[in-house]
């Protein structure tokens, strides 16, 4: 194994699906009440990753189970402190209830992206993280404002690269409402992860390279061939 293999779980997916994923993967991102996520689904995931000796780590994202957290929305600095301490204090909790450490954070969807977005947010993240969880990594894009701002934070990063997931030439994601925006072909993602790793280089939609090197490859759990996805990589890598 190369990379770590990272997977949003816990999103109300059914439990023979986070099963079945679980078995491919080495950390969970489990939701914690925001954008989905309850105390039953946070405890069977971190009990079902401690027995499979998968790491486990907190995906908070907006209060909005209604869009599923992918809808832009205003945050200040203030509530973003709250936000996570409200849902990674409640997943390291019952984390903690199953003798499972919590290993790293990993914003999820909207606010992933406005905190990359905002230095002043991702000045609150990381010294969130460094002040309440310092032993937790954060997984989060290589070239945004979170990584440029941890290592003073003393915060530990690990690169992410999104298997499923197509970029823009400056690195972001492509939106999903952009055709070709989520991949599906294991070929496909199998040749790109391989470039990536080989090379650290990955193209982007328009045809212009990436450069960096990722530590975690993130599949989403609902993307419909997460599970051939994720074994697949696990398999190949």
């Amino acid at each position: 194994m190369k990379v770590d293999i990272n997977c949003d779980l816990g999103e109300g997916e059914a439990p023979a699906r986070t099963r079945a994923l679980m078995k491919w993967i080495t950390s969970a991102n489990i939701a914690c009440g925001g954008h989905a996520g309850t105390a039953r689904s946070m405890d069977y995931c971190a009990r079902l990753a401690h027995k499979m000796g998968v790491r486990v780590g907190a995906h908070p994202g907006f209060f909005d189970p209604e869009n599923f957290g992918r809808r832009p929305q205003e945050i200040t600095p203030a509530e973003l402190q709250l936000l996570l301490l409200q849902q990674v204090g409640a997943l390291e909790k019952i984390a903690r209830s199953s003798s499972t450490k919590l290993h790293h954070v990993k914003l999820h969807g909207a606010l992933y992206h406005a905190v990359e977005d905002d230095s002043g947010l991702a000045q609150t993240f990381v010294e969130t993280i460094a002040r309440h969880w310092p032993k937790a990594k954060v997984y989060a894009a290589p070239h945004g404002n979170i990584a440029d701002r941890a290592p003073a934070a003393g915060v530990k990063i690990w690169h992410e690269a999104f298997a499923d997931r197509a970029y823009m030439t400056d690195g972001t994601l492509v939106p999903r409402n952009v055709a070709g925006a989520v991949l599906g072909d294991i070929e496909i993602i199998l040749d790109r992860v391989r470039r990536l790793l080989r090379t650290s280089e990955v193209e982007s939609i328009s045809g212009a390279v990436i450069r960096f090197k990722p530590k975690t490859l993130c599949v989403h759990g609902d993307t419909p061939e997460a599970l051939h996805i994720v074994k697949a990589l696990r398999i190949d890598l």
